[in-house]
């Protein structure tokens, strides 16, 4: 058996805010093809750890590598060119725009072309090619020329993960994609992730323990900034200090 392609590792992060401690030392692999879960209730430390992976705010103390380099002092844009894309919890779509005028933007910002200034942005076939790519991966082909701000919730959150797409992304970081979402809508969007996994890594934030349970490789709880566990669904199911902690069982 071929050893796991780590694609993004978080060595002891820490943040800390004044005499908070929002994450503490806390260290994870992120394996292509594979799904890893982040659970815990509000104020865990959930976000705080996603937004240091994506670089949109920086560490105390601690090191991520992403896809073998140490990136930790990277900016956000500069990790998402690398190979690094998120969602976020609340929609961050153009709704006035097309499905496909989304993915194209996307596609066009992870890779800048200054010196073409003259050129109609349509024109390269790049990026048109990446977003129509990205669009079909995300099953909005349909919807392509359908005005974003009109679609459903749940496919608005499928256009979120199409734009990403868009960035040409190895290491998917979700936070909270089924937020919101009805019974119909998590399904699709566990499939669209069942599609995704087998070439990406992908970053689980979640309050959906159905769902997590169903598609998580590994699952890691947080409680108060730290790591309570780790390891597999049937690990975190039947470790009793998760269930206390965080599932409410006493």
């Amino acid at each position: 058996m071929n050893p796991p392609e780590i694609l993004l590792q978080a060595r002891e992060l820490t943040r800390r805010w004044g005499g908070l401690v929002a994450v503490d030392k806390l260290s994870l692999a992120l394996e292509r093809g594979s799904v890893h879960a982040v659970i815990g209730t509000n104020g865990a430390g959930k976000s705080t750890l996603i937004n240091m992976l994506s670089g949109e705010i920086a560490p105390s103390s601690g090191q991520v590598e992403l896809l073998g380099q140490d990136v930790t002092r990277w900016s956000q844009p500069r990790r998402a060119r690398a190979g690094l894309g998120r969602s976020y919890q609340r929609n961050t779509i153009y709704p006035s725009f097309t499905v496909f005028e989304n993915c194209r933007l996307a596609a066009q910002a992870s890779t800048p072309r200054p010196w073409a200034w003259w050129q109609d942005a349509r024109q390269c076939r790049k990026s048109m090619e990446t977003a129509r790519v990205s669009v079909e991966r995300a099953g909005l082909t349909d919807l392509c020329e359908q005005q974003a701000g009109l679609l459903s919730h749940g496919k608005k959150r499928q256009l979120e993960i199409a734009m990403c797409l868009a960035t040409e992304p190895q290491v998917l970081l979700l936070d909270e994609p089924l937020a919101g979402m009805g019974a119909e809508e998590t399904e699709r969007m566990l499939t669209l992730l069942e599609e995704l996994r087998g070439r990406h890594a992908i970053l689980l934030v979640e309050h959906d323990m159905d769902a997590v349970f169903r598609i998580s490789d590994c699952i890691t709880v947080m409680v108060n900034g730290g790591v309570i566990a780790s390891g597999t669904p049937d690990f975190v199911r039947n470790s009793r200090e998760v269930r206390v902690a965080y599932l409410g069982e006493n």
